[in-house]
C-alpha cells in the first residue's frame, strides 16, 4: 500500500513541476492540494481495498460453511444409511428367530400330539390315561392356537366314539379268571372315558370370573359324537358351537342344563336311558330329536331360535315342557309321550305340530300363547285349539292368540 502511495505522489509531483508556475506560493498551494489528493487516493484505495478484503473474507468463509454443511450432509446420510442398514438387519434378525422359535414351536406340537396319539391306543389304562391329560396340556398351553384346540376334541371325540362294552356286574369271587380280566380292563376303560368326558365339560364351560375363564374356557368348539357311549354325560353350563350326538347311546345320568349351543345341536336317534336334564338349555341352531327315546326328561324354560324337530320321539315317562320358547316350528308329529306332557306357559312363535302324537298320560298346554296366523297352521293335540287374541308376549310383535281346551274355548 506504501507503495502506492509514493507512485501517485511521484506522478502528482511531477505534474505540478511541468507546470508554469512561476509564483512560489502558487507552486506551494498546488503541491499541497496535490498531498491532499493524493492521501484522499490512497485513504479511498485503501478503503476499497479494505472492502474488497472484507468480500474475500466472506466468500472464503461461505465457502468453508458450504463445504462444513456439505461434509455434515453426507455424515448425516452415511449415519442414517448406516441405521438404516442397521434396523433391517435387525428386523431380518428378528424374522429369522421368531421364524425359528415358530419352527421349533410347530415341532414341538407335532412331537407331542403325536406322542400323545401314541399313548391313546396303548392296551394300558394308566398310559391312555396319560395320552388324554397330555393332549389337553397341548391345547391349554398354546391358547393363540384355535385350530388346536379343536383338533385336540376332535381326537377326543374320535377316542369316545369308538366301540365300547359297558364293565356290567362285578363277577364273583369263584369266577374264571378271564372273566375277572375283562372285567377290570373294561372297568379301566370305563375311567379313562369318563376323564375323557370331564376334559371336554372343563374347557367348554365358561367361568364366571373372567380370569378363570381366560384360562380354562376354549371358545367355538364343536362336538361330533357320533354313536358314542357316554356314561354319566354332564355338560352342565357349557358352551359349545356345533354338537352332533346323533345316535348316541347315553348311559345313566345326562345333562344339558343351562347348556348354549351356539349352532346346531343334533341328537337325532339317540338313546337316553336314564333322567335328562335340558332345562334352561339354548339353541341359536337348528335343535334335532327326531327318533330319540327319552327315559325321563326335562326342558322347562329351554329356548328354541330356530326349528326344534321331535318327530317320532318318544317319551317314557313324563316329560316337561314348561316356560319353553319356540321361536320357529316345534314339530312333534309322530311322537309318543307314555307319561303326562306338561307344555304350560310355552311361547309358540311361529306353528305347532302335534299331528299323529300319542298321548298316553295328561297333556296340559294352559297358558300358552301361538303367534296367529301363521303360513303353516298349528295342529295340536286332541281336545285343544288356538283360541281368542291375547296380549304379545315378552313385548314380541305380531298377533297372538292363546291356546285353550276345546270346550274352553268362545265360539
Amino acid at each position: 500500500m506504501s507503495v502506492v502511495t509514493v507512485a501517485v505522489l511521484v506522478v502528482l509531483w511531477r505534474w505540478i513541476d511541468g507546470l508554469a508556475l512561476t509564483d512560489p506560493e502558487k507552486r506551494a498551494t498546488t503541491q499541497l492540494d496535490a498531498l491532499k489528493l493524493a492521501a484522499s487516493i490512497v485513504v479511498g484505495g485503501g478503503g476499497l481495498f479494505a472492502l474488497y478484503l472484507a468480500a474475500r473474507r466472506q466468500h472464503t468463509q461461505e465457502l468453508e460453511l458450504d463445504a462444513r454443511q456439505a461434509e455434515l450432509a453426507q455424515r448425516d446420510r452415511i449415519q442414517a444409511h448406516a441405521e438404516q442398514v442397521a434396523e433391517t438387519n435387525r428386523l431380518h434378525a428378528e424374522r429369522i428367530a421368531a421364524d425359528t422359535y415358530a419352527d421349533a414351536a410347530a415341532r414341538r406340537i407335532t412331537e407331542l400330539y403325536a406322542k400323545s396319539v401314541e399313548q391313546l391306543g396303548s392296551d394300558k389304562a394308566p398310559v391312555r390315561l396319560g395320552g388324554l391329560y397330555a393332549l389337553e396340556r397341548l391345547g391349554q398351553d398354546n391358547p393363540d392356537r384355535p385350530a388346536l384346540r379343536q383338533t385336540v376334541v376332535d381326537v377326543l371325540c374320535a377316542y369316545l366314539r369308538m366301540p365300547f362294552t359297558l364293565p356290567g356286574d362285578r363277577p364273583s369271587d369263584d369266577a374264571d379268571e378271564q372273566v375277572r380280566a375283562r372285567y377290570d380292563e373294561r372297568t379301566q376303560e370305563r375311567e379313562v372315558r369318563l376323564t375323557a368326558q370331564r376334559i371336554l365339560a372343563a374347557h367348554l364351560r365358561p367361568d364366571l370370573d373372567f380370569d378363570q375363564q381366560d384360562m380354562t374356557f376354549w371358545l367355538d368348539i364343536d362336538l361330533d359324537l357320533t354313536g358314542a357311549t357316554l356314561m354319566d354325560f354332564r355338560l352342565t353350563g357349557c358352551r359349545v358351537r356345533q354338537a352332533t350326538f346323533d345316535a348316541v347311546w347315553f348311559v345313566e345320568h345326562a345333562s344339558f342344563r343351562e347348556a348354549v349351543f351356539e349352532g346346531d345341536g343334533m341328537f337325532d336317534g339317540a338313546v337316553f336311558s336314564d333322567g335328562t336334564s335340558f332345562d334352561g338349555a339354548t339353541f341359536h341352531g337348528f335343535a334335532g330329536f327326531v327318533n330319540v327315546q327319552f327315559d325321563n326328561v326335562g326342558f322347562s324354560t329351554a329356548k328354541f331360535s330356530k326349528g326344534a324337530m321331535f318327530g317320532s320321539a318318544v317319551f317314557q315317562r313324563d316329560v316337561r315342557f314348561g316356560d319353553v320358547v319356540f321361536e320357529q316350528t316345534a314339530w312333534f308329529r309322530g311322537a309318543r309321550f307314555a307319561g303326562s306332557a306338561q307344555f304350560a306357559r310355552v311361547i309358540f312363535g311361529k306353528n305347532a305340530d302335534f299331528d299323529g302324537v300319542q298321548f298316553i298320560g295328561d297333556v296340559v298346554l294352559d297358558e300358552c300363547a301361538v303367534r296367529h296366523p301363521t303360513p303353516i297352521a298349528s295342529r295340536w293335540p286332541d281336545g285343544w285349539r288356538t283360541a281368542e287374541k291375547q296380549a304379545a308376549p315378552g313385548g314380541r310383535s305380531g298377533t297372538w292368540h292363546r291356546v285353550a281346551r276345546v270346550d274352553s274355548v268362545d265360539t
